[in-house]
């Protein structure tokens, strides 16, 4: 399971020129899910990112978490995030799960994470033609892969 987190002042995911969620003072999430991935991959990224001290503290210093700021959280579907650009010039995505692996992890992790914020995660909806759109607040761009918990 690989994620893209950013930290976000504002972000919007549109789907058919529809706003269907958008957050303020946050993390947007872009998640891909391969076929090897599983609960305990799920627990232990959503952790992560729930703890993760990427927001300023009083002296500006990146030193509190999602939790400590009580800010929002919204994934977007992402089986981009396992593109292998090793041979040619298209990308593959053969490591990307497959929609009927990848839906249950999908919201098995925002489940997750809503349990870990104790509040309501903002959701893209899966397979769609998504528009997203964030101001990125630092910037702030962290990827963390569960393959390299170490």
């Amino acid at each position: 399971m690989r994620a893209t987190i950013q930290r976000v002042t504002t972000a919007n995911v549109t789907v058919d020129q529809t706003i269907v969620s958008e957050i303020s003072n946050g993390l947007l999430i872009f998640l891909g899910i391969e076929e090897a991935d599983n609960e305990e991959d799920i627990k232990w990224l959503s952790n992560r990112i729930a703890n993760l001290r990427i927001f300023n503290d009083a002296q500006n210093v990146m030193n509190l978490s999602l939790l400590q700021v009580k800010g929002q959280a919204l994934v977007i579907s992402q089986f981009t995030l396992h593109a292998s650009t090793k041979k040619g010039n298209r990308p593959s995505y053969i490591k990307a799960a497959k929609p009927a692996i990848a839906i249950p992890l999908y919201e098995s992790f925002v489940t997750q994470l809503e349990k870990d914020l104790g509040q309501k995660v903002g959701t893209g909806i899966f397979g769609a033609d998504m528009k997203v759109a964030l101001l990125n607040d630092g910037p702030v761009t962290i990827q963390i892969d569960t393959k390299n918990k170490e």
